[in-house]
């Protein structure tokens, strides 16, 4: 009779077994290829290489870490995370913040160049189709506050923090897919006004736009962007834009010149009207609505809209019903409300970022260190969509989280990771307790499939 051996399972407890799942999914796509092809950091390779390390700060993004500081306690702990994300160990967190600090300028700009080979591979906003729909592209200005020996630090527009010293991120977002398009950082006095063109510019090489898809390309803006002089820049490329005028003292002078006034029915206080003066400032026609809201002293603060959009195209957007194109106050209404729509769209993605991925949290005094920061910080929110993308058809729940919970609840489901003779991943068993578990086992074994890992809650 002979004798046989089952080869000998070793088991690794994982606190995120999820994004570990989602770790091995990311290796098959070679998410993070275009970095290894693009980056060269002038520092010398002891045991881990620069781009290894930049991996390392990656993946503690995605598992929680607001600090790099953290690394060692969210994933150099963690060898079974380690190995689905491809990684045969992971650099002391110290080690990683030295790597980021020997970024140059030069580093930057091949990052950005990685940044846009991977949204063109991965992403949904790389592949809209502009004769179905337009492309919305939302773009704005957050504050990053940081201390004030760092580079580019001044005092600058932080919401709630009077005499903070920081750097602003400016970003164009792909509202319709979630998707950071450009981040972009700033130091901490500049606005929108002198930080859009370099946004748009940016943006037309990673989108790739032509005259064909600019046509078919909305630019939704703050007042920041609304000058008569950015407004015109826009327009001549042939972009649509639904932007509000940076002018005050203009959009006062315009409201009251207003003959007709409608309530709107979403928002008590608030009124809109077309501005009937024509619009001879600009090189394209526009359409231009007031709009007041009133203020707690009972006066008017007064805003005015300005958009190229037809009031086909605008009742679309709004996701009105289009036969209502003959009533004027729904046009009315609808321009306002895909303005308002900003709230849902770049405006969001910067409170989830904040709250989710901590972006506020990581301060390198470098400036160069700072921009790589930025790019791992966008690709994170980014890997975050996809994922949400990939798992809704298992967990439809989750087609609404956001990055905060995506990163709180999905990624953080516990279990363990099955390794064989040869140490490859066979195995990944979810904690049954949580709730969430049951549907993403389904997904990640689906996604898994062709990769051989069975993705279970503990039953063999």
């Amino acid at each position: 009779m002979s004798n046989t051996t089952t080869p000998s399972l070793s088991y690794r407890f994982s606190p995120r077994a999820t994004l570990a799942a989602l770790g091995i999914r990311r290796q098959g796509l070679n998410l993070f290829g275009p970095v290894r092809d693009h980056v060269h950091i002038g520092q010398k390779t002891i045991t881990h290489t620069p781009v290894q390390k930049l991996y390392d700060a990656f993946i503690a993004i995605l598992a929680g870490a607001h600090g790099f500081v953290e690394i060692n306690k969210r994933l150099r702990s963690d060898p079974g995370m380690q190995a689905a994300f491809g990684r045969q160990g992971c650099a002391e967190q110290s080690v990683v913040q030295d790597t980021l600090d020997a970024c140059t300028e030069a580093n930057v700009e091949q990052m950005h160049h990685a940044m846009d080979a991977i949204y063109r591979r991965h992403s949904r906003g790389y592949r809209h189709d502009y004769a179905q729909s337009f492309q919305v592209l939302d773009v704005d200005m957050s504050g990053m506050p940081c201390g004030k020996k760092a580079a580019f630090a001044t005092k600058g527009s932080f919401a709630n923090q009077r005499n903070r010293r920081g750097r602003q991120l400016g970003r164009v977002l792909a509202t319709r897919y979630d998707e950071i398009v450009v981040d972009r950082l700033f130091g901490g006095t500049t606005q929108l006004t002198s930080a859009l063109r370099p946004l748009v510019q940016a943006t037309e090489q990673t989108l790739a736009l032509d005259e064909h898809t600019r046509c078919r390309t909305v630019w939704r803006i703050d007042a920041g962007g609304g000058s008569v002089a950015d407004v015109n820049w826009l327009l001549e490329h042939n972009d649509h834009v639904h932007c509000k005028d940076s002018s005050g003292t203009r959009a006062q002078s315009l409201a009251a010149r207003v003959t007709a006034w409608v309530e709107d029915p979403r928002i008590p206080e608030r009124q809109v009207g077309w501005v009937t003066v024509a619009p001879t400032a600009y090189s394209r026609p526009v359409r231009r609505v007031a709009v007041r809201c009133r203020k707690k002293n009972g006066q008017w603060g007064v805003g005015v809209l300005i958009s190229t959009l037809s009031p086909h195209e605008v009742l679309a957007l709004a996701r009105q019903p289009v036969d209502r194109v003959t009533a004027p106050s729904a046009v009315l209404l609808a321009s306002v409300s895909f303005s308002d729509q900003r709230g849902g769209g770049v405006e969001t993605s910067f409170k989830g970022d904040k709250q989710g991925l901590g972006v506020t949290k990581r301060h390198k005094k470098r400036f160069a260190a700072q921009q790589m920061v930025t790019q791992r910080n966008a690709l994170a929110h980014n890997t975050m969509v996809w994922a949400r993308q990939w798992l809704t058809p298992y967990v439809p729940s989750v087609r609404s989280w956001g990055i905060r919970r995506m990163g709180r609840d999905v990624f953080h489901v516990s279990g363990q990771i099955v390794f064989d003779h040869r140490q490859r991943i066979t195995q990944i068993m979810l904690n049954q307790a949580d709730p969430l578990a049951k549907g993403l086992a389904t997904g990640l074994f689906a996604l898994l499939g062709s990769e051989f890992i069975v993705v279970n809650l503990g039953k063999t």
